[in-house]
């Protein structure tokens, strides 16, 4: 498997993760997919005509995510693409949230990135190459009522990975982060389709699809570090 590139998707069974996933296999990687307690969703996209690892996890236990790190490099030999895409959301009143609702949000959506690049980074520096690319969310870059600690959470992945990529770049590897809008993905099912819609410039909601094209996009770009691509139909 060593001559074929490889890429580690956290959060993998579903929507984005999921769509990054079919992706990257049909550009020929060997994909390692990422789950929590989905294992199901996770088992159904085993079947991708590309060499497919499984990797149950909690992101914000960093003993686990060394294991899964060192399971995948045993898997693969290689790591050559982190895709640090596993997150949580919850909508409520800033005055509602518990310290148990801040914690799991924050363990989740920016533990968790922390330790999937503490324990990739020092395979990808040894071998003076690798890409890394998280997922923020335009509430990162905006703000949004009543998701509070999750716009918080996902402006502090915004903020890690732009001073990653500043100390990396010397060591030959790409940090940048895809913020998408608002996706037609199960996290949005809860809301009104057209109310959403009529918020967007271009009329619809983004596709999964259309989020990991950007991510693909930046995995394959010899020249972009540091960088955020909105995947937002305009709307930011």
């Amino acid at each position: 498997m060593s001559e074929r590139k490889s890429v580690l998707i956290t959060g993998a069974s579903r929507g984005i993760g999921a769509a990054t996933a079919r992706l990257f296999a049909r550009q020929g990687y060997g994909v390692g997919i990422h789950y929590h307690t989905a294992q199901a969703r996770a088992q159904a996209l085993a079947e991708l005509g590309v060499p497919v690892g499984l990797y149950p996890c909690d992101v914000s236990r960093p003993g686990e995510v060394r294991e899964m790190t060192a399971a995948f490099l045993r898997d693969f030999d290689t790591l050559d693409v982190l895709v640090c895409n596993a997150g949580i959301a919850r909508q409520e009143l800033f005055t509602d949230i518990t310290e148990a609702d801040w914690r799991e949000m924050l363990g989740v959506n920016l533990d968790g990135v922390f330790h999937c690049c503490q324990a990739a980074l020092p395979h990808m520096i040894h071998r003076k190459q690798g890409k890394i690319i998280t997922l923020s969310s335009m509430w990162g870059q905006v703000g949004a009522s009543c998701e509070t600690v999750y716009s918080m959470s996902k402006a502090g992945v915004i903020g890690f990975t732009r001073a990653l990529a500043q100390e990396l770049a010397p060591e030959g590897i790409a940090v940048n982060c895809v913020a998408p809008g608002i996706i037609d993905t199960r996290m949005n099912a809860c809301f009104d389709r057209a109310e959403l819609e009529a918020q967007v410039p271009m009329g619809r909601l983004g596709t999964p699809r259309e989020v990991a094209e950007a991510v693909l996009y930046l995995a394959e770009g010899p020249y972009v570090t540091g960088q955020v691509l909105g995947v937002n139909g305009g709307i930011v």
